[in-house]
């Protein structure tokens, strides 16, 4: 994509993290910045893009166990991203047609191709809503939401590589405190987080300062730390983990280190 191109209200010389993992995908839809600050990031931990490909199997995973397993069938996935294979809503109606998905985002080039994300089996639904995580209030507000989701009944608030976009400065705790409160009984809250404890400590000021270059603010947390977000909940088998270590579906053999993705990832339940 060229600047030239653009849609209106898009600023292609600033750095976005959907656009960015879109181009860590193998996605074509971002600009020379996403795909600057995607270099300098992969700089300082060169398998990003292989982090990039676990989290999204993560999330397939995670979501067809809170389909098929749970029984949840509604879902929240705010900080969706780019449509790729493996959608949320694709994953969750070959388990149960009648699921109901709403995607949140904050950039304009998701919107752009949001179509892709509204693609509903006849028996479910689709929506998507134009917010940002730290706005909670206008996302579960949005008339979006409430005409496609009834939070009275258990929904799964899906959150895969968003957290880590929220600095401690901006009460990342807070925001989901928020979005918990507003989920019943029997919800669930799947999420991911970048780490740098699978890392030995010489590589860590080298990912910290290339992240920092990057132009997109970011926050690395501790097993403690992303643990705390699921304070009060009930953790699902196997708990706080790698992401490639959550109910896999490759032998051991086959797949990454944890090292190599070192991402966090865990399924909880509100009781």
């Amino acid at each position: 994509m060229s600047s030239e191109r653009a849609p209106r209200g898009i600023d292609p010389t600033k750095a976005h993290p959907a656009r960015r993992y879109n181009y860590w995908l193998g996605g074509k839809d971002n600009f020379a910045a996403d795909r600057e600050s995607a270099e300098i990031v992969a700089s300082g931990f060169p398998t990003i893009r292989l982090s990039a490909l676990e989290n999204r199997k993560f999330l397939q995973r995670a979501v067809r166990h809170l389909a098929a397993e749970a029984g949840i069938r509604q879902f929240l996935d705010i900080g969706a991203g780019l449509p790729s294979a493996g959608n949320v809503h694709e994953v969750a109606q070959d388990v149960a047609p009648e699921s109901r998905v709403v995607y949140v985002d904050n950039d304009p080039i998701v919107l752009v191709h949001a179509r892709a994300l509204l693609n509903s089996s006849p028996e479910g639904a689709t929506a998507y809503v134009d917010a940002d995580l730290r706005e909670p209030e206008k996302i579960l507000n949005a008339p979006e939401l409430t005409e496609t989701l009834d939070l009275s009944r258990p929904t799964a608030l899906i959150l895969v590589a968003t957290m880590h976009f929220i600095t401690e400065d901006e009460d990342a705790y807070g925001l989901l405190g928020r979005l918990r409160e507003a989920l019943a009984p029997g919800s669930h809250i799947a999420m991911t987080h970048a780490t740098l404890d699978y890392l030995p400590e010489e590589r860590r000021a080298g990912v910290i300062e290339n992240d920092e270059k990057s132009g997109v603010p970011f926050q690395m947390r501790t097993r403690t730390e992303f643990t705390r977000f699921f304070d009060g909940l009930e953790l699902v088998e196997p708990g706080v983990t790698s992401v490639v270590e959550w109910r896999p579906d490759d032998p051991p053999g086959e797949r990454p280190t944890v090292e190599d993705v070192s991402m966090y990832g865990a399924v909880a339940r509100v009781p």
